[in-house]
C-alpha cells in the first residue's frame, strides 16, 4: 500500500507541476513540497476511501490522506525545477505531436530523474474538443512510478490535464 501511495504521489506531483506550468508557473500553489504534499494527500485519500466501510472507511481515508501527504512531500522535495521543466516540455511535445503509442522522454542528467509521456488514445468530444489519454512514468532515485491521465486542448491551443 505504501508503494501505491508513493506511486500516486510521484505521478500526481509531476501532473500538478505540469498543470502549474501550463497556468504560467506554480504561483499560488507554493513550493514543490507543497505540490507533492497536496498530490500525495489526494492520492492517499482516494486509496484509503477504497478500504472498508462506515467509520472504518473514514479512518482509512484519513490515514491515506496523512500518509500520502507525507510521501508526496518527500517526492516533491526530490523533484527540482529542472525536472519539472523537462517534464513539462516532454508533456507538451507528446500531446502536440507524438503519434498514439509513441513515447516522448525527458531526462535531467543533473538529478538522474527521468520520465516518459505516451499518448494512448486521441479523440474528439461531443463539444468538439480534442483530447488525448496518456500514460506517464517518472523515475526518481531508481524507482519508477506510472499513472494515466487525460488532457484536452483549450481554445488557445494549450493542453489542460482533465484527470490523472
Amino acid at each position: 500500500m505504501m508503494k501505491s501511495i508513493r506511486s500516486i504521489a510521484a505521478v500526481g506531483c509531476i501532473a500538478l507541476s505540469v498543470a502549474a506550468c501550463q497556468q504560467g508557473g506554480v504561483g499560488g500553489m507554493g513550493s514543490k513540497e507543497t505540490v507533492g504534499t497536496v498530490a500525495g494527500a489526494a492520492g492517499g485519500g482516494l486509496l484509503g476511501s477504497q478500504i472498508g466501510s462506515g467509520s472504518g472507511q473514514l479512518i482509512a481515508t484519513a490515514a491515506g490522506v496523512f500518509l500520502g501527504g507525507l510521501l508526496g512531500q518527500q517526492v516533491g522535495e526530490s523533484l527540482d525545477k529542472a525536472d519539472k521543466l523537462e517534464a513539462q516540455q516532454a508533456y507538451s511535445r507528446a500531446l502536440e505531436s507524438s503519434p498514439t503509442g509513441n513515447s516522448t522522454t525527458w531526462n535531467n542528467p543533473d538529478s538522474g530523474h527521468s520520465g516518459t509521456y505516451t499518448p494512448t488514445r486521441t479523440y474528439q468530444t461531443d463539444s468538439g474538443r480534442y483530447c488525448r489519454e496518456f500514460k506517464q512514468t517518472v523515475t526518481i532515485d531508481g524507482d519508477t512510478y506510472t499513472d494515466r491521465g487525460t488532457a484536452c486542448r483549450r481554445s488557445d491551443g494549450t493542453w489542460e490535464i482533465m484527470q490523472t
